[in-house]
């Protein structure tokens, strides 16, 4: 696949986790199943990094790359917290889904160095 299309799927996720974050869930997400909180950080994050790496994370400094777009999810996931935390009334800025976040992160770099890397 190429790679616009990998780039047009994580600016896809990167808004729709800007707009689900940010919008309210009166009613939950209606689905019936009840899911952690911090799972669904995690596995959020997760994908997100995972779409950006796919993106990105092959250039002429894998690593540096790597390291770049990790850290551009994380700032991105910071200031997602902050912004609830300063526009809504309905959600809170909370310490624990950053680590959540981190740790989404986190095991989408490993699955990506270790697995889609050697493939």
């Amino acid at each position: 696949m190429g790679r616009n299309y990998f780039f047009y799927v994580a600016l896809l996720l990167t808004i729709a986790i800007t707009v689900g974050s940010l919008i309210s869930f009166k009613n939950g997400l209606g689905i019936g199943v009840l899911v952690s909180d911090k799972i669904l950080h995690a596995s959020g994050y997760f994908i997100l990094t995972l779409s950006w790496l796919l993106a990105y994370g092959v250039k002429s400094s894998p690593m540096k790359s790597t390291i770049l777009i990790a850290s551009a999810v994380f700032i991105y996931g910071i200031i997602i917290e902050i912004l609830q935390g300063l526009l809504t009334d309905y959600r809170q800025a909370d310490l624990y889904d950053v680590f959540a976040n981190l740790s989404g992160i986190l095991v989408s770099i490993i699955f990506f160095v270790l697995v889609l890397k050697k493939n």
